[in-house]
């Protein structure tokens, strides 16, 4: 078992934001399948149980530790963002409502791929390796020689499995689970959740972006004026994040803030205290609106506790935005599917056509509302960068018209330029179907330029 001493990881003086860092440290320090607790956590750290629940809870969103109904929570491994698509066998359990009927030590590891047991067991056993989750009802012989195969067991139907399994799942560190569901409801669960992972991996972060800051790119609290010149001359930036003695955010100062000031002025009184910031997690795209919309060019980057760990910029936003849009997509979102087949209805005009798919209606076999925004949108941006306005995104929407448009429809999407700034653009839509009009809306737009 690791144990940490107080002396050893808190030092005196240091606040409850600095112990929420050590007590994460601790956790990530665990190894994978341990089993951990606020109790444990608060009695092997010397902190108050509230402190060591926030901290179990941050360790949960970094996805170092997994916490599952009937067994608790235990240290995972933390997936490289490459890898994102292979679900931990604890992952499983959550997403077919199953129960683990043994092996729980091995719940941490991940499956590679998922077998179906619809065959004879000397055929299965032939595509079972080990790391593979064998998907299978009531077949105890299967079951137990799945887990010599090195394989994790998913019983569907609501079966049990035999005291002799559940021996050898504990021995092998091999999990095996049972669940309600019946076998092509589990394979499609499993599959669906492999896709959506595709499509979070695709998802750009502030992570893929950030520039680590070292000492010549921050001041201090202590500093001065006459250090942030001396800075810049240095570094060429515009701008310094300024960070206590311990590294924690305490402001930003710009070349504006320092225009005609003397160099003996502390840059405390010149500094913007408490900045916009933006954490490791954030996606790319809420850190590019929420520049545009506080209009600043430097974003810190912080982790809990506002702890420093770089920045980023404007350029570094929409340089990540662009390189990402010409990236092949492996999982399709419904605004993929719009884009792929948008296309220039007239030549030399604004107007793009769509054909309503089955993924683009409600219940009812109509367009849905969701899938008319997402033209809306992107008829949009095609037009912007047709005018070379730059990236763009949505402040806000208002759709004052809309009819039944029926699957396997054709529909036209018309925008006009109301108004352009060099900040915002607004928008009206008409939209068609065959010659009748079928919606109206209008957008408002930021503009991200460089």
């Amino acid at each position: 078992m690791v144990k940490w001493s107080q002396n050893s990881v808190l030092g005196k003086g240091e606040d409850v934001a600095t112990k929420h860092e050590m007590i994460l440290r601790f956790i990530e320090g665990l190894p994978v399948g341990d089993k951990i607790s606020v109790r444990r956590i608060a009695r092997e750290m010397e902190v108050s149980e509230g402190t060591a629940y926030r901290a179990i809870k941050e360790a949960e969103n970094r996805k170092l530790v997994n916490t599952i109904e009937r067994v608790g929570t235990i240290r995972i491994e933390q997936k490289k963002k490459e890898n994102i698509e292979r679900l931990t066998f604890a992952e499983v359990v959550n997403i077919v409502d199953g129960q683990v009927l043994g092996g729980r030590n091995g719940l941490h590891k991940t499956l590679t791929k998922f077998v179906i047991g619809a065959m004879q067991m000397e055929d299965m056993l032939r595509y079972t390796d080990p790391g593979s989750l064998l998907i299978v009802g009531n077949r105890l012989k299967v079951h137990n020689n799945g887990l010599r195969a090195g394989a994790a067991v998913l019983i569907t139907g609501g079966f049990e499995a035999s005291e002799e399994v559940k021996r050898l799942a504990d021995e092998v560190e091999l999990p095996v689970i049972s669940t309600s569901y019946d076998t092509f409801t589990v394979a499609t669960m499993i599959n669906r959740a492999i896709y959506d992972q595709l499509i979070e991996k695709e998802i750009l972060l502030v992570e893929d972006i950030v520039v680590p800051v070292d000492v010549t790119a921050t001041l201090d609290v202590q500093d001065h004026v006459s250090d942030f010149h001396a800075s810049n001359r240095t570094t060429s930036h515009g701008a310094f994040p300024v960070t206590t003695k311990n590294g924690r955010l305490a402001g930003i100062v710009t070349a504006k803030d320092v225009i005609g000031m003397d160099g003996s002025v502390p840059i405390e009184r010149v500094m913007t205290p408490r900045p916009i910031s933006a954490n490791m997690k954030m996606s790319v795209a809420s850190a590019a609106h929420r520049m545009i919309w506080e209009g600043i060019d430097l974003m810190p980057v912080v982790s809990s506790g506002e702890i420093l760990r770089g920045v980023i910029s404007r350029q570094d936003v929409l340089k990540a935005i662009q390189v990402a849009q010409r990236q092949p997509h492996q999982g399709e979102t419904i605004e993929d599917l719009v884009r792929s087949q948008m296309e220039d209805s007239r030549d030399g005009e604004s107007s793009f056509t769509f054909t309503v798919t089955p993924r683009m209606t409600n219940s009812l076999g109509s367009l849905s509302h969701g899938a008319l925004t997402i033209m809306l949108s992107e008829s949009a941006d095609h037009l912007l960068k047709k005018r070379k306005r730059g990236e763009s995104v949505v402040e806000n929407m208002t759709v004052y018209f809309m009819k039944h448009v029926q699957l396997g429809s054709e529909i036209r999407v018309e925008p006009e330029l109301l108004d352009t700034s060099r900040h915002f653009v607004k928008m009206d839509f008409t939209v068609y179907s065959g010659e009748s009009i079928v919606g109206k809306a209008m957008m408002m737009f930021q503009v991200f330029e460089r």
